[in-house]
């Protein structure tokens, strides 16, 4: 790694990255009580409690221990929170600090990271590690808000929420776009792989693949067109479904999608965390697994965009398919008139809205609002070498399906069009949903 020093303004960035995600972190477990932020023993949640103290763990092992060889503010934090050699079902059961010394030990942390990064000697390394720490905070602060839906806590309320933002009221956005093809290169750029500029080992780097005209729909799919599907039968009907889905359904008794139920008068309500709302029809549905979502596309008669696909027409343009955009719109940070994040608008919103974040082949919200399922299976890019995480992508290759974009709570700035993300098919607690192709 260089060890050229680097400028106050990306150290300022940096240590606003820090306090926000551990804001946002603290406001996923405020108003629970003792008993919520351990919760119950359930294969696709942690206890809050534990999750907590875990993510500033993290920021210690990686930037204070590895960095710096300092020692832990904890004697026992490896046996408390190191979720490689801890297994999911014991985090129950370990002697965990109560809430407010767990944020003791979260502020200590905090406080001696960004003390670190004022010591004016920051170097290229730290900022990558800080950010790697960042991001995961972001991943799992994703993590707790799904959990609070699964767990049927109250939403929480964070100090960003425009709740009832009209601009989001916009519509459907029927139809396809036409993308021709050719040879693309599919990944991150190497040119961006300066130790300051992030990206995760299962994006590197890029690599051509050959990509056949095909036709994508120009938005997610809404609840209005997954609805017809519900209502035609699709929960019952075995030839929609390829073995595994058919099985995932039968055996766990699903009539459904996740949190969806009619009410007196026959119309559809959905789960909002522990309420139940009105379905609004024109916003990209929600809580859809891979089986779900391949399924759909057998009934509609469609099929689910391949990784290449989906990231050609997230960051191409018409007239040079590898003059390739970081975000779909260009190259300028996303806000909030190009993307739903952040969770800003606490749900998902109309597919129609948002034009602004439009990809130059017309294609919308191909960032935020909903992860989208793509038809690939999780696996590694040719040379992969993993990251010093180790455990980030390794253990999932070859086991999880790739799901391409963020969602409406995922945190806008690590996202980019060639980040990789990736969950068990059977996933339909994640705040997931999908976009079709012509077959």
């Amino acid at each position: 790694m260089p060890k050229e020093i680097i400028d106050q303004k990306t150290i300022k960035s940096i240590i606003i990255n820090l306090k926000d995600a551990r804001q946002r972190t603290l406001e996923l477990v405020d108003g629970l009580d003792q008993q919520q932020i351990i919760g119950p023993q359930l294969d696709i949640v942690n206890p809050l409690l534990w999750e907590i103290g875990h993510t500033a763990y993290f920021h210690e092992l990686w930037t204070l221990r590895h960095l710096d060889g300092a020692e832990s503010f904890l004697e026992n934090a490896d046996e408390l929170y190191d979720s490689i050699n801890i297994a999911h079902e014991d985090r129950w059961n370990l002697p965990l600090l109560p809430l407010e010394e767990t944020k003791t030990y979260m502020q200590q942390v905090l406080d001696a990271e960004i003390n670190r990064l004022k010591r004016g000697d920051v170097t290229a390394q730290d900022i990558y590690l800080t950010r790697y720490a960042v991001f995961h905070e972001d991943m799992h602060t994703e993590a707790y808000t799904y959990s609070r839906r699964t767990l049927d806590y109250p939403a929480p309320a964070f100090a960003n929420n425009v709740l009832n933002d009209k601009t989001y009221d916009a519509g459907a956005l029927d139809g396809d776009v036409k993308i021709e093809g050719g040879e693309f290169l599919l990944g991150a750029p190497e040119d961006n792989s300066s130790d300051t500029e992030f990206c995760f080992d299962n994006e590197k780097w890029q690599h051509p693949v050959t990509i056949k005209p095909f036709h994508i729909a120009r938005a997610a799919t809404t609840y209005q067109q997954y609805t017809e599907f519900v209502n035609d039968g699709g929960y019952s009907n075995q030839r929609y479904w390829n073995d595994e889905g058919w099985d995932w359904l039968q055996n766990n008794n699903i009539k459904t999608p996740n949190g969806w139920k009619k009410d007196s008068d026959g119309n559809w309500l959905i789960k909002y965390f522990d309420q139940w709302q009105n379905m609004r029809l024109h916003a990209a549905v929600i809580h859809i697994n891979w089986y779900e979502a391949n399924a759909y596309c057998r009934w509609a008669g469609r099929r689910l965009p391949t990784e290449a696909e989906w990231e050609l027409a997230a960051s191409g343009t018409p007239s040079d398919i590898n003059k390739k955009r970081s975000y779909p719109w260009g190259d300028e940070s996303p806000t909030e008139n190009h993307v739903n994040m952040n969770s800003r608008a606490m749900r998902t919103i109309d597919v129609g809205a948002l034009p602004e974040g439009d990809s130059a082949f017309g294609c919308r919200q191909m960032l935020g609002n909903v992860w989208e399922w793509t038809a690939d299976t999780f696996n590694p890019y040719p040379g992969f070498v993993a990251d010093m995480y180790q455990d980030y992508s390794q253990p999932l290759f070859g086991q999880t399906k790739v799901l391409r974009g963020g969602a409406w709570t995922t945190r806008s700035r690590m996202i980019r069009n060639t980040w990789r993300n990736y969950y068990g098919p059977e996933r339909n607690d994640v705040f997931a949903g999908f976009r079709t192709c012509a077959l």
